[in-house]
């Protein structure tokens, strides 16, 4: 696989879309690992698994869940664990993930993930979500912090303490998307890195890169950074995926992330190649 001496032990890989399939099933070798969106498989055709399947065997595969909505006071669904579990054992896939968010309520569909109030009743509801997540999928999730415009009302958490309660709570890893990071951070006013380090390092996993624009608030009293995964990702996550390689020692898996407004390919490889250069500065030093 495609990895320099200096970050041996981590990978960086691209998540699956299919306007990059070409690309990415040509450079295959310049790909560490891949992350496929696991709800666009839960009603594939069997053909579909198995092209998948075969994928899987090439280069090593993880599945990413978007709609179990696990940080929640409400019970997640059966039937959405069983159909990951189900698409687990068809691909064997090396792990899967989700968000911490929820995304329905009293029977209503949001449709977007959005970030739940930060107090200790949704700390208790997603440790007990994602103890039934592991429990019918057989093998213990990495979770995702989430992006959010505005912090969320009647919190009485801020978000480091929210996540570290939650990641040691349920004892699993943390998927940590450095551009939600970075935008939640510059929106409330507080400086990204002070926020990194207070997670709990040790236990991330994986992390995902991206990047968004800036928006205008309504009122007029400024911007806001928007996680749209439409843009290149900015310097200053890279600067932040140095910052965590140099405190986090095991071994990470980098995902970058593109869900539109597609460069060349070439570009696209040059966005891994970024990731890679950033994980090397930060186990130099």
């Amino acid at each position: 696989m495609a990895a320099s001496s200096g970050a041996a032990r981590d990978r960086v890989g691209l998540g699956w879309r299919g306007e990059l399939a070409s690309g990415i099933l040509s450079n295959l070798a310049h790909i560490d690992v891949l992350e496929m969106i696991a709800d666009d498989y839960y009603r594939a055709s069997r053909a579909d698994i198995a092209a998948l399947r075969s994928l899987a065997r090439q280069v090593p595969v993880s599945l990413h869940g978007v709609g179990m909505g696990l940080a929640s006071t409400i019970p997640a669904e059966p039937r959405r664990l069983q159909a990951m579990a189900r698409l687990m054992k068809a691909v064997q896939a090396e792990s899967w993930s989700e968000h911490l968010s929820f995304v329905r309520a009293g029977g209503v569909e949001i449709g977007h993930l959005a970030a739940p109030p930060r107090t200790p009743l949704s700390v208790a509801g997603a440790v007990a979500n994602i103890a039934s997540a592991t429990r019918i999928v057989g093998s213990a999730p990495l979770m995702e912090n989430i992006a959010t415009l505005v912090a969320p009302p009647a919190s009485t958490l801020d978000e480091a303490e929210w996540l570290a309660q939650i990641i040691h709570g349920a004892q699993v890893p943390l998927l940590l998307d450095l551009h939600n990071l970075y935008a939640n951070a510059v929106n409330v006013g507080r400086e990204p890195e002070a926020m990194l380090l207070r997670l709990p390092l040790a236990t991330v996993g994986a992390v995902h890169l991206s990047g968004g624009h800036w928006v205008d608030q309504p009122d007029g009293a400024g911007r806001r950074l928007l996680d749209d995964h439409l843009h290149d990702v900015p310097p200053a996550v890279f600067d932040l995926l140095t910052v965590l390689a140099r405190h986090a020692p095991q071994p990470l898996t980098v995902i970058v992330e593109r869900d539109g407004n597609y460069p060349s390919f070439e570009h696209v490889l040059g966005q891994l190649e970024l990731a890679r250069a950033a994980l090397r500065a930060g186990r130099s030093a």
